[in-house]
């Protein structure tokens, strides 16, 4: 499992879920950023298709951060996406 600032337990997964459903109202625009290492770039990407991701990556280039925003039916599908990317070795949520 790739790495996450946080540990996406289900009591995170639940207070995440309530904290997404207050601050948005669904279906809404939702921006995702990560940081991935030099070649994992286009694992995460595939998790993003038809969507524009802007790549930028680290100063001596071991790392991309990459940002994308879409628009999302639910705070499931928010969650969906982090669990799909917690998949990537080496990937920090931001």
């Amino acid at each position: 499992m790739g790495r996450f600032l946080f540990h996406m337990d289900q009591q995170w997964l639940d207070r995440f879920r309530d904290q997404l459903d207050r601050h948005h109202a669904w279906p809404s625009l939702y921006m995702f950023k990560f940081i991935v290492p030099h070649g994992k770039e286009d694992s995460l990407k595939e998790l993003f298709p038809n969507h524009t991701v802007t790549q930028k990556a680290s100063k001596h280039g071991n790392y991309s951060s990459l940002t994308v925003q879409m628009m999302l039916p639910s705070s499931e599908a928010v969650i969906a996406i982090y669990l799909a990317a917690s998949k990537i070795e080496g990937i920090i949520a931001l």
